[in-house]
């Protein structure tokens, strides 16, 4: 959308001390590390397991749904904040502008992160896997046929995918393009192997 504004923003540090004081390899959020994963790999299992468990189809559908939304909820004001500090939303002015905000936590003044190294991964690992998982459930019910499923798997493709695009526009950066990213990255792998060809030949 042409009217978009895109801005950065620093996120509110007001649990740095605390951060501080902890190691890296700890969780220090272990209740927000258990409820980001807790609501998504539910929702996939009970998608798994709903035709063994019950033949209501509504009430699967039901509570996968209010699973999803609970987890995009979770995921998109509270874990991400505790884990990685990273935040996104979308605001209109009263000009009627949209404005995508991209939040970070301050790095410390000693130049160290105060994320923790085992919440960092738990986050992006859950962050990444789930939507990749509901996209080979779309593929699945689209080629058996299960049209009515079809509907709650791109829910769950929408919700946890919008969750994960946001927080990689935070992580990479809000101003970047994703796609002049990815081509840089080719191109540096290109120029790899035409300066050391040696290097790709089998031993």
């Amino acid at each position: 959308d042409s009217n978009d504004d895109i801005e950065d923003v620093s996120l509110f540090d007001a649990d740095d001390d605390v951060s501080r004081r902890s190691k890296k390899s700890k969780i220090r959020h272990p209740v927000a590390s258990f409820f980001h994963l807790f609501f998504r790999v539910s929702a996939i299992v009970v998608y798994l397991l709903c035709e063994l468990l019950t033949s209501s189809f509504i009430a699967c559908m039901v509570t996968i749904i209010l699973l999803l939304s609970c987890d995009f909820w979770a995921v998109k004001n509270v874990t991400g904040r505790l884990m990685v500090g990273l935040r996104w939303w979308n605001q209109v002015d009263d000009d009627g502008r949209s404005h995508w905000v991209f939040e970070a936590r301050k790095v410390s003044a000693q130049g160290s992160k105060t994320s923790s190294e085992a919440e960092s991964r738990i986050f992006w690992l859950g962050l990444i896997t789930c939507p990749m998982i509901w996209v080979i459930f779309a593929f699945s019910a689209l080629f058996s046929f299960k049209v009515k499923w079809l509907a709650v798997v791109v829910m769950g493709v929408v919700l946890q995918g919008a969750n994960l695009y946001g927080y990689v526009r935070c992580k990479v950066g809000s101003r970047k393009n994703l796609t002049s990213m990815a081509t840089n990255y080719l191109g540096r792998q290109f120029l790899r192997q035409v300066r050391f060809p040696g290097f790709w030949k089998p031993s």
